[in-house]
């Protein structure tokens, strides 16, 4: 067993109109002004009025940022500092997907250390602590409210850059699954299989321990065994809060054990087509899957009954059953089958690997991988 630390640094609120708390979170901040940022879609909704109206009623001042958007941009998180800067509040409030979250967390960073966020890209270069944050995730699949990372999109390069910090993990989680009801099904599967996403490749990684292990399988039972619900029904809230729950999971594994060459890949898939993140790391798992097999220590069998519900045994199962069962999900959850089919063409198979191959995730891949490896996985999910 590889030598291994951990902490779980932050405060998690799980339940059924566990909204209503957010007020006293703020004050547990010691604030009272919170600034929320969202996106445009919850705020037509009603939702960042909710929260405001929540936060009014406990005298709380409030303003609102709700221009962020999917793959959001180094633009962007400048237009959310300087709007927090302005508006005096001394917390943030991320509401939405892992959009919110990522425009959130490097925005806090700006608005306490200055400069542009693409300054900061990469692991160690997040000084310190930075605005207070509280996150309160609307869909089940990035896990950002637990995570130690923002992604955020270089348009100048057509390139999305990854900073990383455990200072970037939110003060506080509230997870509420009443907050889900009104997902679109197809956001609801995209989302659903980004979080499976981040167990398989964390339970996987080379820097995988016991702690990460525990979180992943976890997040791979509750995600495994109510996918299917949820996306068929989101009103059913116990499938939904389980999809939460297994989302906060998979998050907490991979900011310990990171992640793979799915994630890697997908990266540039986003950059480059706009192709939704959830979506471009559905179609790629299944190929990468079968490209990690030959490091496959026994994962596999597990990783096949919490996705399938069946147990097999040992001698019976083969890694490719779990490539199978991998796609037969995508299928049911209308998910496209290619990458073609999603809008990529082989023109900048190439440029992406070259994008992917500056990932760290790469180095904790179970299987060795060079630039040409990458170009053929692409390839195979034309």
């Amino acid at each position: 067993m590889n030598a291994f630390t951990f902490s779980v640094p932050q405060n998690i609120i799980a339940g059924k109109g566990c909204l209503t708390k957010l007020p006293e979170l703020v004050k547990k901040l010691g604030a009272d002004h919170a600034f929320i940022i969202s996106g445009p879609h919850l705020n037509r909704m009603g939702l960042v009025d909710t929260c405001r109206r929540l936060l009014q009623e406990s005298h709380i001042q409030s303003d609102a940022f709700t221009e962020t958007e999917g793959n959001p941009s180094v633009e962007t998180v400048d237009k959310a500092a300087e709007a927090f800067q302005r508006s005096g509040a001394q917390c943030m409030i991320a509401l939405g997907g892992g959009s919110p979250m990522d425009v959130a967390k490097a925005a806090g960073i700006l608005v306490k250390y200055g400069g542009s966020i693409t300054e900061y890209e990469g692991g160690g270069k997040v000084p310190g602590k930075i605005v207070p944050l509280i996150a309160v995730p609307t869909t089940a699949g990035t896990g950002s409210e637990v995570t130690a990372f923002s992604v955020i999109t270089d348009c100048s390069r057509n390139y999305k850059l990854t900073v990383f910090s455990y200072e970037l993990i939110p003060e506080y989680a509230l997870l509420d699954p009443e907050l889900l009801v009104s997902v679109p099904s197809n956001v609801a599967a995209a989302c659903g299989v980004d979080a499976m996403v981040h167990a398989i490749e964390a339970y996987i990684s080379t820097a995988a321990s016991p702690f990460s292990d525990a979180m992943a399988e976890k997040a791979l039972e509750l995600i495994g065994g109510n996918i299917r619900r949820y996306v068929a029904n989101r009103k059913d809230e116990e499938a939904a809060a389980a999809m939460l729950s297994g989302s906060m999971f998979a998050g907490i594994a991979f900011s310990w054990a990171r992640l793979g060459n799915v994630h890697a890949m997908s990266h540039p898939v986003s950059a480059m087509y706009h192709v939704p993140h959830g979506v471009a790391n559905a179609i790629l798992l299944p190929v990468v899957m079968e490209y990690n097999a030959l490091a496959d220590r026994g994962r596999y069998r597990k990783i096949y009954s919490y996705i399938t519900g069946k147990n097999v045994k040992k001698e019976e199962f083969e890694p490719q059953m779990l490539a199978e069962a991998l796609r037969e999900l995508n299928r049911e959850l209308g998910i496209p089958e290619s990458l073609r089919k999603a809008g990529v063409g082989e023109d900048r198979i190439e440029a992406m690997a070259a994008d992917a191959m500056k990932s760290g995730n790469i180095l904790v891949n179970p299987r060795s991988t060079e630039q040409k490896d990458v170009e053929m996985l692409y390839r195979k999910t034309l």
